[in-house]
């Protein structure tokens, strides 16, 4: 991951080696490629010419595949066994969780704390609050959408506006070209003025 740490920093200190990013043709690494935000992830990567390899990592198989695409099925209880594959330039990681899921806040804060711990020289993470699913049949999740979307005209809970989970996988994807060295963490107002 250093290359892309390392380039990432050229990036936004050094405007004019932006002319170069059709030339620089990247590896990226994405977890998470099957759930919502994953998918439209991976089918941005597919159009960037930026980047000549997508491999990801699933529990099973992608129902896409295109050139670029290597989907890397494998056990992630055992990582050890599937490690070597993990080499690239930049990487996603789309997974997720609600605080159902969870089962407490600080249960949903560990995968946080633990990629922090990793000491990655150049580490953005995203916290969107809902997010909205193309073409999803959930009832509940339509009915908070629209709840939200409603009480956001009025002025209310706007730290909960909706956000379309293409727009955060393109929020994601432009930040690995604008981010200098360090950690940073970005918010729901903060991902959208990207």
């Amino acid at each position: 991951m250093s290359i892309f740490l390392y380039l990432c920093t050229l990036y936004s200190t050094t405007n004019h080696l932006l002319t170069l990013i059709p030339y620089l043709k990247m590896k990226a690494l994405i977890i998470g490629a099957t759930g919502a935000t994953g998918k439209d992830l991976v089918t941005q990567l597919l159009a960037d010419d930026t980047y000549s390899e997508i491999h990801s990592f699933v529990r099973k198989p992608m129902s896409i595949s295109h050139p670029k695409l290597h989907a890397h099925v494998v056990d992630f209880e055992t990582p050890e066994a599937w490690a070597d594959l993990v080499r690239g330039d930049v990487a996603f990681s789309c997974l997720g969780t609600t605080l159902a899921v969870a089962g407490s806040k600080d249960a949903q804060w560990q995968l946080e704390d633990a990629v922090k711990a990793l000491g990655f020289s150049c580490l953005l993470i995203f916290q969107p609050s809902v997010l909205i699913r193309s073409n999803s049949d959930r009832g509940i999740e339509n009915f908070t959408i629209k709840a939200f979307k409603f009480l956001n005209k009025l002025g209310i809970l706007k730290r909960c506006r909706p956000m379309p989970t293409e727009i955060l996988a393109e929020k994601m994807l432009s930040a690995v070209y604008n981010s200098p060295k360090g950690t940073f963490t970005f918010a729901l107002n903060k991902i959208f003025s990207l």
